[in-house]
């Protein structure tokens, strides 16, 4: 990943996202970049509180890296879109507070379907899981909306 000249995503996520927003102190509190290609990128310790079996992951946290990875792939293009499909291939355990590398493409769109993978890695470069997704492109006001009726 150094060799590659990344800039920091700005995706306008929403504050309290339990990936990426940075005012949600249990969250993942992702920060990701994107290079020359779109390809996305994120730098990931896991803590103890994400455990599954003992001293790796949880399952559900490792889906929810790739789904976040997935997604930024299509904020970078300014696409608010929700995961409708994700298939999701667990390759090795992922041990917790190891450097991880996570990464996330865009493949292709076709109207409001866009399709995405991610893969999960450990600092020699070795993939510990992988995901495939499809995605719903949305109105943000429709979302603001439902949130404003909640108040």
């Amino acid at each position: 990943m150094s060799a590659r000249k990344l800039q920091p995503l700005a995706h306008g996520a929403l504050n309290r996202c339990f990936g990426c927003g940075q005012a949600n102190r249990t969250g993942l509190r992702l920060k990701f970049f994107v290079d020359e290609q779109q390809t996305i990128f994120c730098r990931v310790r896991l803590a103890r509180r994400f455990e599954g079996p003992p001293g790796h992951a949880h399952g559900g946290v490792i889906a929810t890296l790739l789904d976040e990875a997935m997604s930024k792939a299509n904020r970078q293009f300014g696409v608010l879109a929700m995961t409708r499909q994700m298939e999701v291939e667990y390759l090795k355990p992922v041990p917790l507070g190891a450097p991880l590398t996570l990464i996330g493409r865009h493949l292709e769109a076709s109207g409001r379907i866009h399709h995405c993978d991610a893969e999960l890695a450990n600092e020699n470069g070795v993939k510990l899981a992988r995901a495939k997704g499809l995605f719903i492109e949305v109105d943000p006001s429709r979302l603001r909306d439902v949130s404003a009726a909640r108040g």
